[in-house]
């Protein structure tokens, strides 16, 4: 019985001196920890995207009236806008896979039909892109959807760039932030945040020159505004 408690020890030794000898080899060696895990990757790499960001340039005088047609009647406060819901106007958007839905403060998240299809395409297309490049599971945040009249004015308080004239009082205008996106990767460099920013840019080009879409790139809320056409 003592022998037999000695040579477990033993092993439990030996097991114990591989197991630590792997984590060394694998905390000193970058090459393999790069290569087997990738998600643990810290080195910055040039992922070589072009900026699209600066092409979505589109402004609200030039597209206001088309996207006012497009859209729904200005919803004066939340009555109104249940009852654009309840007559099948506006659809619920939520959090999934592929982007998450942030806490409005100044907008509801409801779109018509025609833009919850386009943030849907979106969010494919930006996945599909970025995954090539080892970036999977990538989700961007959608900050900004409908407003009503009461939501515009409160935000004009806090915003002067807002207007009073927003796509986003028709229902067919949402925001999304290109500073918070996640990838299921340990650390996310400067160099993956730029290629995911710059990515979600290109796509939004894409559909935009496709005519599906107006965008503009928002420096000071450090978001894409989207528009469905």
């Amino acid at each position: 019985m003592e022998f037999v408690k000695v040579r477990i020890f033993f092993f439990l030794k030996i097991f114990s001196l591989i197991l630590l000898f792997t984590i060394i080899f694998f905390i000193l060696n970058k090459n393999v920890r790069n290569h087997l895990f990738p998600f643990f990757n810290t080195r910055c790499l040039e992922y070589k995207q072009k900026d699209f960001s600066r092409k979505l340039n589109d402004r609200i005088v030039d597209y206001s009236a088309e996207a006012k047609r497009n859209g729904i009647n200005v919803c004066r406060n939340y009555r109104d806008l249940k009852k654009r819901i309840s007559d099948g106007k506006l659809v619920r958007v939520k959090s999934g896979n592929r982007y998450t839905v942030d806490r409005m403060t100044f907008s509801s998240p409801y779109v018509t039909n025609d833009s919850k299809i386009l943030l849907d395409e979106i969010a494919r297309r930006f996945r599909d892109k970025v995954s090539q490049k080892g970036l999977n599971g990538a989700r961007f945040v959608v900050t900004s959807m409908t407003r009503e009249t009461d939501n515009v004015k409160r935000l004009r308080k806090n915003n002067r760039n807002s207007s009073e004239n927003s796509p986003h009082l028709y229902g067919n205008a949402f925001d999304i932030s290109y500073k918070r996106i996640n990838a299921r990767k340990w650390i996310l460099t400067n160099c993956d945040k730029k290629f995911l920013k710059d990515a979600l840019g290109e796509v939004i080009w894409q559909l935009r020159e496709e005519k599906k879409c107006w965008a503009t790139y928002e420096r000071m809320q450090n978001c894409f505004h989207v528009v469905a056409r």
